[in-house]
């Protein structure tokens, strides 16, 4: 599979993330919630600022997307990121989808479950091996995050500064901000992260 960064938001250093994972189901459910919009791809491009290139080849399932590229495109169709990346008759509450893979072979990203708010919640296991890092684009206004690590310790890089947590303590912050989760530790950094839009 072919790792495709938005052209629009080159600065994410997105990793590609095998189709096995969050991405299995992205093809089939973007072309469902695309036509209930009516939207034509050249449409849908415009709207959420995804390329046109890029949502062809989603899906058709030979493409990777960012993160936040995810997100736009959800927000573009008026549904939510979880609609985009679930198997269709999944539960929101019991997903368990690998959404992120870092370049150490214990980092990775799992989207457990999703819960209503405003507009979403979402609760995401993550492991960061020694040395790795996440960096993120910023969220819309008004999105947080609520981020409470179980083992070893995690540095949150955000533009307000930022904070370290060891095992049991917790952050919360506006991620409509650059921010970054940095493993500095010797050790395997577990955290749980709640996304709330």
């Amino acid at each position: 599979m072919v790792h495709m960064d938005d052209a629009a938001h080159p600065a994410e250093p997105a990793r590609p993330v095998p189709t096995a994972d969050v991405l299995a189901h992205v093809g089939a459910n973007l072309r469902h919630h695309r036509g209930a919009a009516g939207l034509s791809q050249a449409a849908l491009a415009e709207r959420s600022d995804v390329s046109r290139r890029t949502i062809i080849k989603l899906e058709a399932g030979e493409a990777n997307i960012s993160l936040s590229g995810l997100d736009r495109l959800a927000e573009a169709l008026g549904v939510t990121f979880v609609d985009l990346v679930a198997p269709p008759a999944a539960s929101h509450t019991d997903l368990d989808e690998v959404a992120w893979r870092g370049a150490g072979a214990g980092s990775v990203g799992i989207l457990r479950a999703s819960v209503p708010a405003r507009q979403e919640a979402q609760l995401w296991g993550w492991t960061l091996g020694p040395g790795d890092r996440y960096d993120a684009q910023p969220d819309p206004d008004g999105w947080h995050e609520m981020v409470l690590v179980t083992e070893g310790s995690l540095r949150i890089e955000r533009e307000d500064g930022h904070v370290d947590l060891e095992a049991g303590e917790h952050g919360v912050y506006s991620s409509a901000q650059h921010y970054s989760y940095v493993n500095t530790g010797a050790a395997t950094a577990r955290f749980a992260r709640i996304v709330v839009s």
